[in-house]
């Protein structure tokens, strides 16, 4: 395999030297006192990236565990569930919620369009008895922040939970849980946090785990009435090598210190939308306020073929970009900008984006610094 090559997709994102280093180190007994000492301590830490005093858990699987475990626990057959889709991981919430014979209310926006808050307020107005409200914070596929806050103060008044996937957003932008009366969060380690796909983290808030004790779970593994009652919070194997990572990766974050880690997620954001919109490229999202501070979302070009221009930035310039997905693919592309990145990733990013533009007919002008580069 091809190790000479710039990650820049939304996730997974490049991770840092000494994290690798990190969970190299020598298996300790999961079960032992040493790890479970370890893996409870960043539990406890990973509270603070959630701004939350409710039970947070670590799971072994990617994101999407998460958001399995969150719907399993409180969903059984008939219950209706609200589930605002704005793109790809808006509708994988509802289709777990399928998934476990829950009856999906949909409140629908085109891919790329806000969330109308009024429409969320009138549908629990309209049906008392709707179990829960599903929605992405950051809809990684679209580029997408959408209002968690806004809709955290309408669905506060109600019987319904409020679950949202963060899964592309925590550790890089604000995220407020219990002020924003999120009661499960799902998130994932392999964006933000800065670790390699495979661990997963949930909140639960009291009003969630008073529907999760009179649930009737049908799903094992993931049953969070085994993880409250297991005294290490974990009763199947850890991921120890993973947990190793953690510590690690929550180190660097503290090193930096968080509030200015997810600054430089605004900036790196700011930046690189600035980069795109100055070389004449159009943002997806319509409006540049809901726009994304892990992931920018561009609109291709008229006449560029959007898949060409993934596969040209790859094997021209080893650089891996995103394309859109489902009814988007070849007419988006996603550079995603967490972790770790930098503006010198950025830089290299944007310029080498410029001159296979120009490779594929788009009109634009090099700086004359890029021109005998793109001679080559």
């Amino acid at each position: 395999m091809d190790e000479d090559f710039l990650l820049m997709i939304p996730g997974p994102i490049p991770v840092k030297p000494r994290v690798f280093r990190a969970m190299s180190m020598k298996i300790l007994p999961h079960r032992g006192e040493e790890f479970n000492k370890l893996y409870m301590e960043q539990s406890e830490r990973m509270k603070k990236i959630f701004k939350t005093k409710n039970d947070v858990f670590i799971l072994a699987g990617s994101g999407t565990a998460a958001m399995d475990a969150a719907i399993a626990n409180i969903v059984q057959p008939g219950d209706k569930v609200l589930c605002i889709t704005s793109g790809k991981f808006g509708e994988r919430f509802r289709d777990i919620v399928k998934a476990y014979k829950g009856l999906v209310i949909e409140l629908k926006y085109d891919w790329g369009m806000p969330i109308n808050t009024e429409d969320v307020k009138k549908a629990l107005e309209k049906d008392p008895s709707i179990k829960a409200v599903t929605m992405v914070h950051n809809e990684t596929s679209t580029g997408i922040r959408n209002p968690v806050a806004e809709i955290g103060k309408i669905v506060k008044n109600t019987r319904a939970l409020l679950v949202v996937d963060t899964i592309s957003s925590l550790g890089g932008d604000n995220i407020e849980v219990d002020k924003w009366g999120v009661d499960l969060c799902a998130s994932g380690s392999q964006k933000c946090i800065g670790l390699p796909p495979g661990m997963s983290f949930i909140s639960v808030s009291q009003k969630a785990w008073e529907v999760i004790e009179k649930t009737d779970s049908t799903c094992y593994y993931l049953n969070l009435k085994k993880y409250k009652n297991n005294k290490y919070k974990a009763p199947y194997t850890q991921p120890v090598s993973m947990t190793y990572g953690l510590k690690e990766a929550l180190d660097i974050i503290d090193e930096y210190g968080f509030e200015n880690w997810i600054k430089k997620h605004e900036k790196m954001a700011k930046a690189t939308r600035e980069a795109v919109k100055s070389i004449g490229l159009k943002l997806f999202p319509n409006d540049e306020k809901t726009c994304s501070n892990t992931v920018t979302s561009i609109k291709v070009p008229d006449g560029i073929d959007g898949q060409e221009l993934v596969k040209l930035m790859r094997e021209k310039h080893g650089i891996i970009i995103a394309g859109g997905q489902d009814h988007l693919k070849g007419k988006i592309i996603r550079i995603g900008h967490m972790g770790g990145v930098t503006e010198k990733e950025i830089i290299v990013t944007i310029a080498c984006l410029q001159m296979a533009l120009k490779d594929l007919g788009y009109n634009t002008e090099l700086p004359s610094i890029l021109t005998p580069i793109w001679k080559l």
